[in-house]
C-alpha cells in the first residue's frame, strides 16, 4: 500500500498524528527553540527522556518522548541530525529513522518537520518511503503486520504550494523506485529467475513509456545467435535460460536532439548462484537469491529516471542467468569467445559474474556512449576490504572518479575508491586463450575490475562492487535489513553531475 504523503503549514506541538518527528542539530540546548517548547508542553518526562537517552543531536540519534496525552500527538521523536546545516542527504536519514520507528510503534500517521534546507521536501519524502518499506508478498495474510503507516505529513513554516506539493510527488517516486530494488533482490529464486527478471524491467518499461523507457529482451537463442558466448556459458547450466535485457530512455520532447549525453548502467543479474560446478558451501547459500542485486539497481534507477527526466539519453542494460550445476554447465578450463571477440579461459565456475557483465559491457561500448558504469555483487574480496556496508569503485579516469565521489557523498551513500593497479593484470594471463577470467586470491576484487575493462574499450568507465551494502542482515539509516537498493540515489546524482559537466567523462582516461 502506497503512503499518502502531504505538506502542510503546521508544527509538531499542533499536528494531530500518532506519532511527530523534529530534527535536532547537536549540541541544541533545551533551553530554547523545540525543546524548550516541548518540555514546557509535556513537562518534566520530555526533559527526563532527554536526560536518560543522553540525547544530544548526534547523526541519527534517537530519543522518544512520550507526551501522556498534554499534545496532540502521541509520542515525539527527536533524530540526530548532526553537526552544521542539514544535507539533502541527511535530512533523508532523519526521515527514514522516524518512519522506521513509526512503523514499529505500530502508527498509522507520522508528521516530519521539514528542516531548514532546499531539497528538504523531496528528501523528507524519499526517506519516508525508505524508512516504512516493508517486504511481506509472500507472507499470508494471517501473517503480515497488522498496522502498517499509512499517512505522512511534511509539517511546513510555510504553507505549501504546487512547488512542495511536486517536490513531495517526486520524492515518493523515488523512494518508490530505490523500493524496487529492495524488491527483486528480497523474491525467492523460484520466483524470480532470468525470464521473471527480464520480464520484470520490461513491465517497469511499460509503466513508464510516457516518460520516454522502452525496453528490448533477448532470449538465449537470440543471446547464442548475437555471440554472446560468455553470457551463455554462464546460463547454459540452468533449465531457466539466460535473457539479456536492453531498456532506454530519451525525455519528452527530446526528438532527434543528438546533444544529449549518453550513459550506460550495466548490471549483474545472477538469478541464483551456486557457484555452478565449483559449487558453494551451504551455509548462506540462501543469500545467494541476492546476486543480481546490480541488476535490481538500475532497473529501478531506470524507474527513478522516468521520475525525474533528466536531460540526457540513457540505457541500462541487464545480463540475467543463473548459475547452475547441470551436465550442460560450464567447466574450469573450458575456453570460450565473448561477444568481443575475445576468448576467455575459465578458471573457477563460480566467478560468473565478470563473464556476464563482459558481453555486457562490449554491448554498452558498440552504443558509444559519453560514460558506463557497472554495477554488481561481484567479490567476497570487496567485503573484506571495505566490510559490509561500504561499495568498492573502481576507474582509470581521476577526474571520473572525482566526480563519483561528489555524487555518492551528496547521496549520502558509503563509497570508496580502490585501486586499478597495473601490475596485477599478470595475474589474468592465460597460457590457452587471451584472457583469464580470473587470478589468485590476492588482490581479488582489483583483478576482477582488471579483467571489465578488458572489454570497455576507449569507453569512460566505473565499476562499483556492491556485494557489501546490497544486502543487509539489519536495518540501519535510510536502509532496510534484505535487500537495500545501495548505489541507486548516487548513480541518480551521478547522471545529473554528467549532465551538468561538472567534469568531461573523457578527460585523464586511463581505459
Amino acid at each position: 500500500m502506497s503512503l499518502k504523503i502531504t505538506v502542510s503549514k503546521t508544527n509538531a506541538l499542533k499536528l494531530s498524528s500518532d506519532v511527530v518527528a523534529v530534527g535536532i542539530v547537536q549540541g541544541a540546548s533545551s533551553r530554547k527553540g523545540f525543546l524548550r517548547d516541548l518540555i514546557k508542553k509535556v513537562g518534566k518526562s520530555a526533559a527526563k527522556a532527554l536526560r536518560l537517552a543522553e540525547f544530544s543531536g548526534k547523526p541519527g540519534e534517537l530519543c522518544e518522548v512520550h507526551t501522556a496525552g498534554r499534545i496532540k500527538a502521541d509520542l515525539v521523536l527527536l533524530v540526530g541530525l548532526g553537526e552544521g546545516p542539514p544535507t539533502a542527504a541527511v535530512v533523508r536519514r532523519y526521515a527514514a529513522i522516524a518512519a522506521r520507528r513509526a512503523q514499529t510503534a505500530r502508527a498509522s500517521s507520522l508528521g516530519l518537520t521539514l528542516p531548514a534546507v532546499e531539497g528538504a521536501v523531496r528528501a523528507c519524502a524519499e526517506g519516508a518511503v525508505l524508512g516504512a518499506y516493508r517486504f511481506e508478498k509472500f507472507r499470508t495474510e494471517e501473517s503480515r503486520a497488522k498496522h502498517n503507516l499509512e499517512r505522512v505529513t511534511l509539517m511546513s513554516d510555510e504553507r505549501a504550494g504546487n512547488t512542495e506539493r511536486h517536490q513531495a510527488q517526486l520524492g515518493q517516486r523515488v523512494g518508490e523506485a530505490v523500493t524496487r530494488a529492495r524488491d527483486l533482490i528480497n523474491t525467492p529464486p523460484n520466483e524470480l529467475y532470468p525470464a521473471t527478471l527480464a520480464q520484470y524491467a520490461a513491465d517497469v518499461a511499460a509503466a513508464c513509456k510516457a516518460d520516454g523507457v522502452s525496453a528490448k529482451v533477448f532470449n538465449h537463442n537470440q543471446i547464442k545467435k548475437m555471440g554472446m558466448g560468455l553470457l551463455d556459458a554462464v546460463g547454459r547450466g540452468s533449465v531457466k535460460g539466460p535473457r539479456f535485457v536492453h531498456m532506454k530512455y530519451r525525455p519528452s520532447g527530446s526528438g532527434r536532439n543528438e546533444s544529449l549525453k549518453r550513459l550506460v548502467f550495466v548490471g549483474k543479474g545472477i538469478t541464483f548462484d551456486t557457484g555452478g560446478i565449483c559449487i558453494k558451501p551451504g551455509a548462506g547459500m540462501d543469500d545467494m537469491k541476492g546476486d543480481m542485486g546490480g541488476a535490481a539497481n538500475v532497473i529501478a534507477l531506470m524507474a527513478a529516471v522516468a521520475a525525474t527526466q533528466p536531460q540526457a539519453e540513457i540505457h541500462v542494460l541487464v545480463a540475467c542467468a543463473e548459475n547452475m550445476p547441470d551436465g550442460l554447465a560450464y567447466r574450469p578450463g573450458d575456453i570460450f569467445t565473448s561477444y568481443q571477440g575475445k576468448t576467455v579461459e575459465i578458471i573457477n565456475t563460480d566467478a560468473e559474474g565478470r563473464l556476464v557483465l563482459a558481453d555486457a559491457l562490449h554491448y554498452g561500448a558498440e552504443l558509444k556512449p559519453d560514460f558506463m558504469l557497472d554495477n554488481a555483487t561481484l567479490t567476497g574480496a570487496a567485503m573484506v576490504a571495505l566490510g559490509e556496508r561500504v561499495s568498492a569503485y573502481y576507474t582509470g579516469n581521476e577526474a571520473l572518479a572525482a566526480t563519483f565521489k561528489a555524487a555518492a557523498k551528496r547521496a549520502g551513500e558509503a563509497m570508496w575508491e580502490m585501486p586499478l593497479v597495473e601490475g596485477l593484470r599478470d595475474k589474468l594471463k592465460s597460457e590457452w586463450a587471451d584472457v583469464k577470467h580470473m587470478g589468485d586470491r590476492w588482490g581479488g576484487s582489483i583483478t576482477a575490475a582488471l579483467f571489465l575493462r578488458e572489454f570497455v574499450g576507449d569507453v569512460p568507465w566505473i565499476h562499483v562492487d556492491v556485494a557489501g551494502p546490497s544486502m543487509s542482515d539489519k536495518a540501519y539509516d535510510i536502509y532496510s535489513k534484505g535487500g537495500t537498493g545501495a548505489g541507486v540515489l548516487t548513480y541518480l546524482e551521478l547522471i545529473n553531475s554528467l549532465i551538468a559537466a561538472e567534469t568531461d567523462p573523457a578527460a585523464d582516461a586511463d581505459n
